[in-house]
């Protein structure tokens, strides 16, 4: 089965940055719309995504992409803020 390319999965997020796909808390992981994302974080600052996979079982990890196309590095400022932004108010539903 292909490998999930940074673009793909930076569209999941950037959908859920601009309120097109929900995005929600799974305990260390994060689901939007059936794609499961485990990222990584440099204390509240989103820093990576470590890993995802996709609805259709395709699968991607920062060890898999190319050099410096990690999809959070992909995300404008604007949608990175977004997307904090959303997983702050995930955590804090959830806890």
């Amino acid at each position: 089965m292909p490998t999930l390319n940074p673009r793909e999965v930076y569209q999941q997020l950037r959908d859920a940055a601009l309120g097109l796909r929900p995005l929600r808390r799974l305990g260390d992981e994060v689901e939007i719309e059936g794609w499961h994302l485990i990222l990584d974080f440099d204390g509240t600052r989103l820093h990576h995504c470590l890993y995802c996979r996709s609805t259709d079982g395709r699968e991607g990890s920062l060890d898999s992409w190319p050099r410096d196309t990690d999809p959070v590095s992909l995300l404008s400022t604007w949608e990175l803020a977004q997307v904090e932004r959303l997983l702050m108010k995930a955590d804090r539903y959830a806890g």
